[in-house]
């Protein structure tokens, strides 16, 4: 079943169901929003489903129930289908063909113009660095090379929505670099990325938002300053005996690990407080270091969370 209506969003999707044969609960009611514009990333442990639901937004499965729009149409919607970008997971290419041929053969697929088709193919294959292998057939290609060719083919359309699902997979840090500098390229030019990774430290360097899917449904979803709002705190590096105010340590909220002592929370007048009480006792603070929870900790700490519901 699918209802629509039409948004401003580029991606508008609203419990978005979907089960596989033998009861696989793949997708339990997704909620998904992605601003025009802006780098979005899906992250989620292997079986969390994000790889069914990009292929639900790309029409290769049919989900259960699914409301919403993708740019501002239904799901499925072939004008707006074409001017959508797409690199799936695993993907394979013809071997015989040499990369300039498979970049023409896609744009055609797109009806991208014939006289356009062999500027642009010159064009992708230098920005992703395979000028060098145009003429060479692609069983030759490693696999990091293959994703290089993807990521160009994505583009033979100049899309307005680039969907990638684990775009840097086999791709050397060099290459993933690279990616990721194309990436804030085409956001910067008003593209929208919608990108599936489970590499969470590539993520976190070009997105605006994310979602994290667990067990097929969105445990969190916001900016990255929103998911690691409840994270931040405040380390403090000292030398000196702090055994005479240990209590009063505590009292405030601090705890000490580590040879440092970890104000959780951003309140300015606990920790000026603390500040006193250390000073007081002829504490030498060496540092004070705010400090917020990366992606991957976040991660971490939703699926512990989803582990102790089971």
């Amino acid at each position: 079943m699918q209802i629509t209506e039409i948004t401003n969003w580029a991606v508008d999707l609203i419990d978005v169901r979907k089960t596989y044969r033998r009861k696989v609960h793949a997708l339990r009611g997704v909620n998904i929003q992605v601003g025009a514009g802006e780098i979005f990333g899906l992250l989620g442990p292997n079986g969390a489903g994000k790889s069914t639901l990009v292929k639900i937004m790309m029409t290769v499965v049919r989900p259960d129930h699914a409301v919403g729009t993708v740019l501002g149409r239904p799901l499925g919607h072939r004008p707006k289908l074409a001017r959508i970008g797409y690199l799936p997971e695993g993907h394979h290419f013809p071997g015989y063909l040499t990369g300039a041929q498979l970049l023409d053969s896609y744009a055609a697929l797109s009806l991208v113009p014939p006289d356009a088709r062999e500027q642009r193919a010159r064009t992708w294959l230098e920005r992703v660095g395979m000028t060098a292998w145009a003429s060479t057939r692609i069983r030759e290609y490693s696999k990091g090379m293959m994703q290089r060719l993807g990521m160009a083919q994505a583009l033979m359309n100049d899309p307005d929505l680039l969907v990638l699902d684990e775009p840097t997979d086999g791709v050397d840090p060099v290459g993933r670099r690279e990616i990721r500098d194309l990436l804030l390229e085409l956001k910067s030019r008003g593209k929208t990325v919608f990108l599936n990774s489970h590499l969470l430290s590539e993520l976190e360097r070009v997105c605006d938002r994310v979602a994290i899917l667990v067990d097929g449904l969105v445990a969190r979803q916001g900016t990255l300053a929103d998911l690691t709002e409840h994270t931040v705190e405040t380390r403090i590096r000292y030398r000196g005996d702090v055994s005479a105010v240990t209590e009063r340590v505590r009292k405030i909220g601090a705890k000490m690990a580590d040879g440092m002592i970890q104000l959780p929370g951003q309140d300015w007048a606990r920790l000026n407080t603390l500040i006193d009480v250390l000073r007081g006792a002829g504490v030498q603070i060496e540092a004070v270091e705010p400090r917020r929870f990366s992606l991957e900790e976040v991660f971490v700490e939703v699926m512990g969370k989803a582990e102790k519901r089971e």
